[in-house]
């Protein structure tokens, strides 16, 4: 089974800790997911500039890159305790309604709170 690589944001305390928690269920499952820190990250390998990396979230499986909530269902699928969620947010409707939560709610606030703490550590 290849490993799924998982790109996050590790300066966003929300995106952290939601990572954590992915991780520690991925270590106790010995589930194939490695979780990258974007800041850490050959981003040029993920085909990403620092931007594109910073305002979703990544998944990469089988070489492809996967971003926004179809990433979230990669990794949930890896996960036993997130397979039913997967599952149930696959399904046509509600797999539609999470994507675009996700694209014009969710990820456009939590990177809009970064380019804001961002900009107050460099003040």
């Amino acid at each position: 089974m290849e490993q799924i690589e998982i790109l996050y944001n590790g300066r966003c305390p929300i995106c952290s800790a939601e990572i954590a928690q992915y991780r520690k269920q991925a270590e106790r499952a010995d589930a194939p997911v490695a979780f990258v820190d974007l800041h850490d990250a050959t981003l040029s390998e993920w085909g990403l500039s620092a931007e594109q990396a910073t305002r979703r979230f990544h998944a990469r499986k089988d070489g492809q890159i996967i971003s926004g909530f179809p990433a979230f269902l990669i990794l949930w699928g890896e996960l036993p305790r997130m397979r039913g969620l997967a599952r149930v947010m696959s399904l046509p409707g509600l797999h539609q309604i999470a994507d675009f939560g996700y694209n014009y709610v969710a990820a456009p606030l939590l990177y809009w709170l970064h380019r804001r703490r961002e900009a107050r550590k460099a003040a």
